[in-house]
């Protein structure tokens, strides 16, 4: 299977403090794959290079066989982001929210409005369109950055603790969300919730004190334990 993202060696550092270490994976072009491991683990770290976030000390990540380092304007066209705890203007609505951030990728006005129409469905944002974010539940602030992450039909999804602070109706809706996600996009997740894994990821990556410890099936893990 093509890999959606390919890292090999990734390592950083932090003084004498080591973030992670030689860390190699691929990700499978279409999955849903789960970046499972501890708080303070490296997995945010991880995300945070893979998305340009942070420059790695040492290695190099490839998404859709582009260099992040060297073609990161070009990586910012085929990914979607939602970082724990997604920035979000709270004195906006999500409509005015989302038409800001279509219009922030230079689509036109034909395409902010399919995009932004077509986002609202899949994240079921009808019924709170026009009330303010401050206003809204965490569950549904989740929901808008998460739509603000799809606007323009990223061919990669990476997503940083998504259903974190969240009550258990809403943590099953942005589950079933992301479960429906795998038909439009790869989708990298990072988690410290195994129960996470098993609902919702078909590959998992398995990182503990900033080292890979196993990636796989989620059956294939627990056939390790």
């Amino acid at each position: 299977m093509t890999a959606a993202i390919q890292a090999s060696g990734l390592s950083k550092y932090y003084g004498r403090f080591t973030a992670i270490e030689d860390v190699s994976f691929e990700v499978p072009q279409g999955s849903v794959t789960a970046f499972l491991g501890p708080n303070g683990a490296g997995k945010s770290t991880c995300i945070k290079i893979l998305t340009g976030y942070l420059a790695a000390s040492k290695g190099q990540a490839l998404l859709d066989g582009k260099d992040i380092d060297e073609d990161r304007l070009a990586i910012s066209q085929i990914l979607g982001y939602l970082p724990e705890n997604g920035p979000l203007y709270r004195d906006m609505t999500p409509r005015t929210f989302l038409g800001f951030i279509a219009q922030v990728r230079g689509m036109s006005a034909a395409e902010q409005k399919e995009a932004v129409e077509r986002v609202v469905v899949d994240c079921h944002l009808a019924d709170v369109f026009n009330k303010s974010i401050s206003k809204l539940s965490k569950g549904f602030r989740q929901r808008v950055g998460l739509a603000q992450a799809l606007l323009h039909k990223p061919r990669i999804l990476i997503l940083d603790e998504p259903t974190a602070g969240l009550d258990p109706n809403q943590i099953q809706v942005v589950r079933e969300l992301i479960s429906g996600l795998k038909e439009q996009c790869t989708v990298l997740l990072s988690t410290h919730i195994l129960q996470e894994v098993h609902a919702v990821a078909d590959h998992v990556l398995l990182i503990s004190e900033g080292i890979l410890r196993f990636s796989g099936t989620p059956a294939e893990m627990a056939g390790s334990e």
